[in-house]
């Protein structure tokens, strides 16, 4: 009898959506700063239910050091799948992963953990190791040209292969940013109306 409630709770607990969008944050690129909270806006605008994923916990000195970045990127993906893991994925018609830096990485390793082929990648200035796993439906991607944390050739080889189309913001930096905030805020006002002209196909 007892079982049969655990069981009957746990059928509670599990999640289905119709149109599903994850946000994944970079390593203090968290869901409410611009790229990430505009994005996921966008999103619930379009009719998405909005699930975060919240991971912490990293260690410091992370930029440069494959080891570190290694460790990183399992942590948080283990943090993501114990986030997602009531969500039933089999029943969603819309799947959108929105993601910043490590977490494009995550994402796209997760996406391909589960087999999620029909998921849609919005990749924010993502790292070379995101171009490891397939992208799943299709993907969009953006890179700063003055990014310290991904080389051009890097990203432009990694799009090429995986035929993703690659949009550079000149001048950049992993935010995104150059400096000046005028410049700054038509960017992102430019960088918002290509992502909202993707989600809607």
């Amino acid at each position: 009898m007892k079982s049969d409630k655990v069981k009957d709770k746990n059928k509670q607990q599990r999640k289905s959506f119709k149109k599903i969008a994850v946000i994944f944050p970079g390593i203090g690129y968290h869901t409410d700063k611009p790229l990430l909270y505009y994005g996921k806006k966008l999103a619930a605008g379009l009719g998405y239910e909005i699930q975060e994923v919240p991971y912490k916990g990293f260690k410091s000195g992370i930029k440069g050091d494959a080891a570190r970045m290694k460790e990183a990127f399992e942590l948080a993906l283990a943090q993501t799948e114990e986030m997602l893991a009531q969500i039933q994925w089999d029943q969603a018609e819309d799947i959108l992963f929105i993601s910043k830096s490590i977490g494009t990485v995550v994402a796209a390793a997760y996406a391909d953990r589960h087999g999620l082929t029909g998921v849609r990648h919005i990749y924010f200035t993502p790292l070379k190791e995101t171009f490891l796993y397939p992208a799943g439906d299709s993907a969009i991607v953006f890179h700063g040209t003055a990014d310290p944390w991904a080389e051009d050739q890097d990203i432009e080889e990694g799009c090429s292969r995986l035929g993703l189309p690659l949009i550079l913001v000149p001048d950049s930096n992993h935010s995104l940013e150059t400096g000046n905030v005028l410049r700054d805020l038509d960017n992102l006002q430019e960088v918002m109306a290509k992502v909202d002209s993707w989600i809607r196909g």
